[in-house]
C-alpha cells in the first residue's frame, strides 16, 4: 500500500493564515490570550473543527500555546521564534542573562552611533510606557514593555539581522526577565533605564553599552 501525504484543507489554511497574520502583525501581542474558539467561529464564519485545527498547527509550530483552563496565547511572532523557546526553554538562566549583554550591549553601541531623531521618539515612547506598567504593578504587564523598549533599542542599531535574530530570541530573554523581577513589584527592585536612553541620544556608544550591561540581572542582585 502506497502511502500519500495528508493534506490540509484550503479552508484550514487560510485560517490559519488569517491567524498568523494577527499574530505577526502585533495585533495579538506575544503574552496576550487569543479569542476563544467561539468567538473564532463567530467571528471567521467557520466550523468548529476548522477552526481548533487552525490552533492546533499554530500551536505546534511554537506560536500559541494552549493552556487547559485558561485559553490560548500567544507565544511567539514566529516559527523559528517558537522552536527558539522550546529549544532553550529549559537552559541554565546564567547563561541567557550573558548572551542578553551580548545582544542588548551591541545594539545599545551601534544604537547610539545610528539612532536617528524618529528613533529617539519611538524610544522615548517605550520607556515611558515601561514607567507606566511598573508603576502599574502588574509584573506582566512591566515583561512585555521592558521587552519593548529593548527591542526598540535594538531596532534603533539598524542591524536587520540582529534585530530577527532578536525578535526571534524574544521569549527566551522575556522568560529570564520573569525570572529575575519575580512574581512582584517591589519598589526596592526598580532598575531605571533612563540612562541607556540619555546615552543613546548622546552618541555615547560606551556608556549606552555599560549601562545596558549594569540592568541586566540588576533586580535579581538587588534582591541577594
Amino acid at each position: 500500500m502506497t502511502l500519500s501525504s495528508p493534506r490540509r484543507t484550503p479552508l484550514a489554511d487560510q485560517v490559519i493564515a488569517q491567524l498568523r497574520a494577527q499574530i505577526t502583525s502585533g495585533e495579538w501581542p506575544v503574552g496576550s490570550r487569543i479569542p476563544t474558539e467561539a468567538a473564532l467561529v463567530e467571528q471567521l464564519k467557520v466550523a468548529r473543527n476548522t477552526v481548533r485545527e487552525a490552533v492546533r498547527a499554530l500551536a505546534h509550530n511554537g506560536l500559541l500555546d494552549i493552556r487547559q483552563g485558561s485559553g490560548t496565547y500567544v507565544l511567539a511572532t514566529s516559527e523559528l521564534a517558537g522552536v527558539m523557546h522550546r529549544r532553550f526553554s529549559d537552559a541554565d538562566q546564567q547563561q541567557v542573562a550573558e548572551l542578553r549583554e551580548l545582544l542588548e550591549t551591541s545594539a545599545a553601541t551601534l544604537a547610539a552611533g545610528r539612532r536617528t531623531e524618529r528613533d529617539l521618539v519611538l524610544l522615548e515612547t517605550a520607556l515611558a510606557r515601561r514607567e507606566e506598567a511598573w508603576f502599574g504593578g502588574d509584573a506582566e504587564n512591566f515583561v512585555q514593555a521592558d521587552a519593548a523598549f529593548h527591542q526598540a533599542v535594538v531596532a534603533a542599531a539598524h542591524n536587520d539581522v540582529l534585530a530577527a535574530l532578536y525578535a526571534d530570541l524574544g521569549e527566551v530573554l522575556r522568560a529570564h526577565l520573569r525570572q529575575d523581577i519575580g512574581p512582584v513589584l517591589s519598589p526596592e527592585r526598580y532598575v531605571s533605564h533612563d540612562r541607556i536612553l540619555t546615552a543613546i541620544h548622546d552618541r555615547d556608544g560606551a556608556t549606552a553599552a555599560r549601562e545596558s550591561a549594569a540592568a541586566i540581572g540588576a533586580c535579581g542582585r538587588q534582591e541577594a
